[in-house]
């Protein structure tokens, strides 16, 4: 039943009186416990929990959460969000579960309150620790919407032998994954809410038909290699996969064929632009304005832009290491072979670039010029108007396609304890100015003064923590760290007495010098006005000096921000708004529709990355949004990007990334199924179909959304 947030406390009040108040759980449980026959692969769905009849409040721990029965048996959690993860656990009743012969786990979730929600279910082994021994399944819901939430499972393709698996994220199966046999417990929470939450959840199933791949379980010495030449997992076959050279070529021609079908949208200038809408004041460069109550970009002939791209446009994305992994690898190159040029590092750090050797094989040897070329020419088939982030500068400085681009650089940073969730660059050491001016300078002859230049993104998804944190990173650090120095000068000019500082934080320094060698945090809430107004500082100071360093070398280019992990740290956020002409943040969910900026704030704001994977066609991990197929991936593009449309902040998203990384994972371990491209350079039809749907009508579409 939908009801308000405080009329839920309300009925959770009334049922505290008759039970105690924490957790609601088992009420039906059919399943297998050790010892137990296993169900049939066609057996049919059993439920592990459902809330309609007796159920035991007390037994199920809740973080930053309430949590009461509904009257016609469902769950309603209220989840707060002071904890990064607030939610509750239901523990396995006899201790735990043998699901090994299902597919998925699956619950009905139902949003209840008045904000969207994102819903997060993680069923877990013993060790558990979010990436290890564990799967989670992810749903998002707008106010009164109802959905099923699902967790695929992992197939084990090893029978239980332990095999090492170096520097992968997601691993072919039996290191690391969720084993079906002994699941001990599910976890339901919302992942670091900024808002309250209400919602519901029932019927919580094992279901569907456990995974198993062709030829499955290998011994190792069955399974070593399992990459071949191109790049693939050797041991399951999908649509799509290449099996030979003659084979990657024609389909160069089928995709040929794909692209003379698809030209850009008719009603497009050279930059992307609307032809079919307003005419607006032509600068010659980017700009952001606001149009009929909605942000957009404007190009430089003065037509509204909404930047629809794609991250890491280049040769380079299935890029991996191969030092103490050759045994994954059949048929690496030999030295003296036209493909030795794709070996890079030496030692203990090579690598190999399955992406550039095969579009080698696939166009000649006269491959870097046409895969460039081709670049511009898929983009804007597909859709597209934008290169995002960390292309291949030849690529976009052929000013075929507007481009952003990454500024990174290295400064002093605060030298904080190993752990400390915040870590930025000290900006108020002179050498914070002094690299962002040198950075800048090597602009001045490419993108600086390009009309196909958006801008700039400044860093990365930097450690900012919470209000308080960087303030609290500074007193850690030592006495020579110039953020510390000015810290406690800005406390002397307050408090003028130590005793006075001391007095209010409840410390006992005996002098501002001993405050100055002291590297102990205060009291965050006896020190939380001082410790908020550095902070602010900080980050006014990080924008402003950015701003300043960016528009003397490139004084036409747009300054697009540091990429948020979303609105993490409320006071630099507000800092963005203030110096960039458009806030950026990556947002790694199923929508962004209604995801405002802080209150108050009236700003552009762009998307700097996001995506989906699945694991339908021999990749080993989802990436950062899961999806059940590649035609449920394209659904969710089509949903998020249209999403975005409608809001009427947000002025562009960039999708991560242009290609597949490497099956067996790039330097730090990311192997994820989130190009448009595979690793032999084949493209995905389903989400290339939706990316073009999408960008077709984006226009109308934005205009005309309410």
């Amino acid at each position: 039943m939908d009801r308000p947030f405080t009329a839920v406390c309300a009925h959770i009040a009334e049922a505290s009186r008759g039970v105690a108040l924490a957790a609601a759980v088992l009420s039906l449980l059919v399943t297998c416990v050790a010892g137990s026959a296993a169900p049939s692969p066609q057996a049919p769905p059993v439920v592990l929990f459902d809330f309609s009849a007796g159920f035991d409040v007390e037994s199920v721990p809740a973080t930053d959460a309430a949590i009461c029965w509904t009257d016609d048996g469902r769950l309603t959690l209220l989840t707060r969000h002071k904890h990064p993860w607030p939610g509750i656990v239901l523990a396995a009743p006899e201790g735990k579960w043998d699901l090994s012969q299902y597919g998925h786990l699956a619950l009905d979730v139902k949003n209840t309150g008045t904000n969207r929600v994102a819903v997060r279910c993680r069923v877990d082994n013993p060790g558990a620790d979010g990436r290890r021994h564990c799967e989670t399944g992810a749903l998002d819901l707008g106010p009164g919407e109802s959905g099923v939430l699902e967790v695929p499972f992992p197939w084990n393709a090893f029978a239980g032998q332990e095999l090492e698996f170096i520097n992968m994220r997601g691993v072919p199966a039996g290191a690391d994954v969720l084993d079906t046999s002994n699941v001990t417990q599910l976890i339901v929470f919302v992942p670091r809410p900024k808002e309250d939450h209400a919602f519901e959840i029932d019927n919580i199933r094992a279901a569907g038909v456990s995974p198993s791949p062709e030829g499955a379980p290998w011994s190792a010495e069955e399974f070593f290699p399992f990459i071949d030449e191109f790049g693939q997992f050797i041991h399951k076959e999908w649509p799509g996969k290449t099996h030979s050279v003659e084979e990657m070529r024609a389909r160069l021609e089928e995709e040929d064929r794909d692209l003379a079908a698809h030209p850009a949208p008719p009603d497009r200038n050279q930059y992307g632009g609307w032809t079919g809408g307003p005419q607006l004041e032509a600068t010659g460069y980017f700009r952001p304005e606001k149009y009929e109550g909605k942000w957009w970009l404007v190009d430089p002939e003065g037509r509204l832009f909404w930047s629809h791209g794609i991250d890491c446009v280049g040769s380079w994305g299935a890029g991996t290491p191969i030092t103490d992994r050759e045994h994954y690898f059949r048929n690496l190159p030999e030295e003296d072979s036209p493909f030795a040029q794709f070996y890079g590092g030496s030692g203990e750090g090579r690598w190999y670039n399955f992406t550039g050797a095969n579009a080698l094989r696939k166009y000649g040897e006269n491959w870097d010029p046409i895969y460039r070329e081709r670049a511009h020419r898929r983009l804007r088939s597909w859709g597209f108007n934008t290169i995002g982030n960390w292309s291949d500068h030849r690529i976009w400085l052929m000013k075929k396609t507007p481009y952003t681009v990454a500024i990174h650089y290295w400064s002093k940073q605060l030298e904080v304890p190993e752990g400390f969730g915040a870590k930025l660059y000290d900006v108020f050491d002179p050498s914070f100015r002094q690299a962002l001016r040198e950075r800048f300078e090597r602009e001045r002859d490419g993108s600086a003064g390009d009309p196909w230049c958006i801008g700039y993104f400044v860093d990365n998804e930097s450690r900012w923590g919470d209000e308080v944190a960087l303030a609290v990173g500074a007193l850690l650090s030592p006495a020579s760290q110039a953020a510390k120095q000015v810290f406690v000068e800005d406390l002397k000019a307050k408090y003028d007495q130590i005793e006075r500082l001391n007095a209010a934080w409840g410390t006992s320094h005996a002098s501002w010098e001993a405050l100055l060698e002291c590297r102990e945090a205060p009291d965050r809430e006896k020190a939380s006005e001082d410790l908020t107004v550095f902070c602010a500082k900080t980050a006014e100071t990080y924008f402003r000096v950015v701003r300043e360093e960016l528009k003397r070398v490139a004084p036409n280019q747009l300054y697009l921000g540091c990429r948020f992990s979303w609105w993490a740290n409320e006071g630099a956020v507000r800092a963005a708004a203030k110096h960039c002409d458009v806030v950026s943040a990556n947002r790694y969910s199923y929508s962004v529709e209604n995801a405002r900026p802080p209150d108050g704030l009236d700003v552009p704001i762009i998307v700097g990355e996001f995506h989906f994977g699945a694991l339908d066609r021999g990749m080993f991990h989802t990436g950062l949004g899961r999806a059940r197929s590649q035609e449920h991936r394209a659904e969710l593009y089509r949903d998020y990007v249209r999403g975005a449309l409608r809001d009427p902040y947000i002025v562009g998203t960039h999708w991560f990334q242009f290609g597949d990384q490497a099956t067996t994972g790039r330097g730090d371990g990311e192997n994820y199924q989130i190009g448009f491209l595979d690793v032999c350079d084949t493209p995905y039809p389903e989400t290339i179909a939706a990316a073009r749907e999408v960008g077709a009508d984006m226009y109308e579409y934005r205009l005309r959304a309410e």
